[in-house]
């Protein structure tokens, strides 16, 4: 079986109890009922002595300090290398804290705890125990689910709306694994945009990609994991011009996501046998200067009720550039995290720590050897947004968001760098099929 790729698929509930704060909007909401059950989906890898294990789970963020915690703890319960686990989010609204973050909210220990963290060690394992020999299809199509969603005003004021001229990544991919005697395994989706579609509300939800997963499950007898690509700036396109909505609107978009990804997977022409491989390197990228402590003590005299979202992060951040002069800390020049890229016949998953912006898959896309680059938002952590540099200069959300997430905001230029460490990264990579 050396030479024979081998898959395995398990699923598992973590839906939280109703009663619990949601994360992703104001940090005051709570659950009052369940629309839909909250999932953590696996699939296992195998090709001779290489395993890898992805995790998709129906949350908003995993902290990145849970996340390699998760990660060590899989690793050390089926022998994989932790580096080889891969742990990402679909980015709904509606579900728990399994991050932390200053003005949305602190994470949910008790969730974490008692449901979270052993559910996902639990169903890591059960793929692993399911290997068996595998073929993998690839289908893709043009798809208008998302749209870019930093809308301009007349005024100049960048809003969360719709954006008909901005970037968002078309490009919807379904890869399709089944068995040497053609029974079905299991399916990933992969696309990238926000799961916003149900707003601020109260139910417990995967929003409208749940509905999305459960179409081509029923379809294909597949079990069906989504990977949610480059979203930062990109929202669900919904019917009411925005990219929020409530419980229906979600549920309606996501019937139009399902006939995409019925479309890419019915595209599927031939199935094979493919290698798999990976590499794990370090990504450095530059931090820029912390803005100067004079500026930090006026700017926080003026903050005023500072407690929700970017005007809580605001706060937590002068606070902290702050402390960061009055303890000497030295200036970093650059941050590091752990990098593995995967390789699957030819494609390659790249996962981001990041909620990046579409350019940068579209870019990598565009320069990556292999035939499909899918690179995947708020994997294996969580550290903010990434913006492409052209938008910086025209403020909004994400970016008030990026400039106030570390006491060093990385560089304007961050996004090249991103994009060529892990060009990097892949030329070490056999490129084979």
């Amino acid at each position: 079986m050396n030479n024979q790729l081998m898959a395995g698929v398990s699923r598992v509930n973590i839906t939280p109890e109703i009663g619990g704060y949601l994360y992703g909007y104001n940090p005051n909401t709570i659950s009052d009922s369940i629309n839909d059950d909250l999932t953590a989906t696996a699939v296992a890898l195998a090709y001779g002595s290489i395993r890898v294990i992805i995790v998709s789970t129906t949350v908003c963020q995993v902290n990145t300090d849970l996340s390699n915690a998760i990660r060590k703890q899989i690793g050390e319960e089926t022998s994989i290398p932790a580096s080889n686990v891969i742990i990402s989010v679909t980015h709904t609204h509606s579900g728990p804290r399994t991050n932390g973050t200053k003005g949305w909210g602190d994470i949910d220990t008790e969730y974490c705890n008692a449901i979270f963290i052993p559910r996902l060690i639990e169903v890591a394992k059960e793929a692993i125990n399911n290997l068996k020999p595998a073929k993998l299809g690839i289908g893709t199509t043009e798809s208008l689910v998302g749209i870019n969603r930093r809308q301009y005003g007349a005024d100049g004021i960048t809003l969360l709306g719709q954006n008909p001229w901005g970037y968002f990544d078309k490009t919807m991919t379904v890869l399709s694994l089944k068995g040497k005697d053609d029974t079905a395994i299991a399916n990933i989706i992969h696309y990238g945009a926000h799961c916003t579609a149900a707003g601020n509300n109260t139910e417990i939800s995967r929003d409208w990609a749940g509905v999305m997963i459960d179409r081509l499950e029923k379809e294909t007898g597949a079990v069906t994991a989504f990977l949610n690509g480059a979203e930062g700036d990109v929202g669900p396109r919904l019917t009411n011009g925005g990219t929020t909505g409530n419980i229906n609107y979600a549920m309606e978009h996501g019937a139009v996501a399902a006939q995409d990804a019925l479309c890419a997977y019915k595209s599927i022409k031939e199935y094979h046998n493919v290698s798999l491989d990976y590499v794990t390197d370090k990504i450095s990228l530059p931090y820029g200067p912390r803005i100067p402590l004079a500026e930090a003590e006026e700017k926080i005299k003026k903050l005023t009720n500072t407690t929700v979202n970017t005007g809580g992060l605001q706060y937590y951040f002068l606070s902290n550039v702050i402390a960061s002069y009055k303890a000497g800390e030295i200036e970093k020049t650059h941050m590091e995290y752990q990098q593995t890229i995967i390789r699957l016949g030819q494609v390659v998953i790249i996962p981001f720590p990041f909620e990046m912006f579409s350019e940068m898959s579209i870019r990598l896309r565009e320069y990556s050897p292999y035939t499909h680059t899918l690179c995947l938002s708020n994997t294996n952590g969580s550290m903010g947004y990434l913006p492409s540099q052209d938008q910086i200069c025209r403020g909004g959300y994400e970016i008030e968001v990026f400039l106030h997430q570390n006491v060093q905001p990385l560089t304007n230029d961050a996004d090249n760098h991103i994009i060529n460490e892990n060009l990097r990264i892949l030329k070490a990579m056999t490129h084979s099929g």
